[in-house]
């Protein structure tokens, strides 16, 4: 999940925002497996493993509810993964 900031979530940031977005993402069935923060297109990465999309979707508005930070998505598979998924192609 990538974050952008904006004014009022600049505003906002702090230890204990981050750790009730983690308890967001542990709410949903999830797990995050690291949170980096960016310089350059997106302010925050962060990846997180979740049952399926209806919980990212739920995650996404969750945390911009909550932060105030828009999130964008991106879906990933392990290369290993995405090998035996092209194999059935």
């Amino acid at each position: 999940m990538f974050g952008k900031y904006n004014a009022d979530a600049l505003k906002g940031m702090s230890a204990k925002r981050t750790g009730k977005a983690k308890e967001v993402i542990k709410g949903l069935g999830g797990k995050i497996t690291a949170m980096y923060a960016l310089i350059g297109n997106h302010d925050l990465v962060l990846i997180v493993d979740l049952p399926g999309v209806e919980e990212v979707m739920k995650a996404s508005v969750s945390l911009t509810k909550l932060t105030g930070i828009g999130f964008t998505t991106s879906p990933a598979v392990s290369v290993e993964d995405f090998d035996k998924l092209m194999a059935d192609a």
